[in-house]
């Protein structure tokens, strides 16, 4: 495995950020790593690039236990933290310069990455002279420096336009061909486009470990209905296959299945039987927002 995680806890104080999390990454997936502010993301990335401990459990990267073994950990992994730290007066080869001295890599590794990030019509540029997008590119290119076999990216879109998201986007999913890639965001998109698939956390525990294509095979489906009348919720129990429902609005109602049959028909039949006529009948596509909103609504 290229990560494993095991039972692992954290506290800050009173505050319990992990609760005996385990998940475990095969080489060679794109994972997204899904939860909103406060639920544990960064903390488990931080001890996953052995930045701090965990309070109980065990993390392994490449087979190396993070607490055990923790420069072989850093040597096999490349790091983008949420905020890039960067030295903004150096050039951007100088910048890489000091770093690949860090790792002990080879200088000739430098323009490897300078071109493997696109950063090739910027690169006699200062980093401050850089756009948002370019220094990401800029801590992309520190993270791959040392060729490390593991990416753990910390919300690496966060503040790019729209034309940037998806140059950096697309610069992952490339990288993501040769190497493991764990990353944190907030853009649903964005994980349709670049992941093979999604963890979701929620006040520090795993809710939902999915592949992609298992969320849209579901069958588990969702209808929104509005009949011309009001009716009681004792009726909408009689509908076969519900799981849940709400009344969202006067007479609209969310209904959801769990059918391989297309519950539509069903809807309706059971309208006209029942003398109510359906002003409008849809289905809600199953995605990954509407799972994140399922697994992370406040109760």
């Amino acid at each position: 495995m290229s990560i494993e995680v095991l039972n692992v806890s954290k506290n800050y104080g009173e505050q319990k950020a992990l609760d005996n999390v385990s998940f475990s990454i095969s080489k060679g997936e794109i994972v997204g790593f899904l939860g909103p502010n406060g639920a544990g993301k960064s903390t488990l990335m931080k001890i996953l690039t052995t930045y701090i401990s965990a309070d109980e459990g065990k993390a392994l990267v490449n087979d190396n236990d993070v607490i055990d073994n923790p420069k072989a950990v850093q040597k096999s992994v490349g790091y983008l933290p949420e905020h890039n730290p960067l030295y903004l007066d150096l050039y951007i080869r100088e910048y890489l310069a000091f770093n690949a001295d860090v790792y002990k890599t080879p200088k000739s590794r430098i323009e490897e990455v300078i071109a493997l990030t696109g950063l090739t019509p910027e690169s006699n540029k200062k980093i401050g002279e850089l756009s948002k997008g370019y220094r990401q590119r800029v801590g992309l290119a520190c993270a791959l420096l040392h060729d490390p076999e593991v990416l753990i990216l910390d919300e690496p879109t966060t503040g790019l336009d729209p034309n940037q998201l998806v140059e950096i986007r697309e610069l992952i999913k490339n990288i993501g061909k040769n190497k493991t890639v764990f990353l944190s965001t907030h853009i649903m998109q964005e994980v349709e486009a670049i992941c093979d698939r999604i963890i979701i956390i929620n006040n520090g525990k795993i809710v939902t470990d999915k592949k992609l294509n298992q969320i849209s095979e579901s069958t588990e489906q969702t209808i929104v209905v509005e009949f011309d009348l009001k009716i009681e919720e004792q009726f909408i129990k009689k509908l076969p296959n519900l799981t849940s429902y709400k009344n969202t609005h006067d007479m609209v109602w969310e209904l959801t299945f769990t059918s391989d049959q297309d519950m539509r028909s069903v809807v309706f039949d059971f309208a006209k039987e029942n003398g109510l006529k359906t002003l409008q009948l849809n289905s809600k596509d199953k995605n990954i927002e509407t799972v994140f909103r399922e697994m992370t609504a406040k109760k």
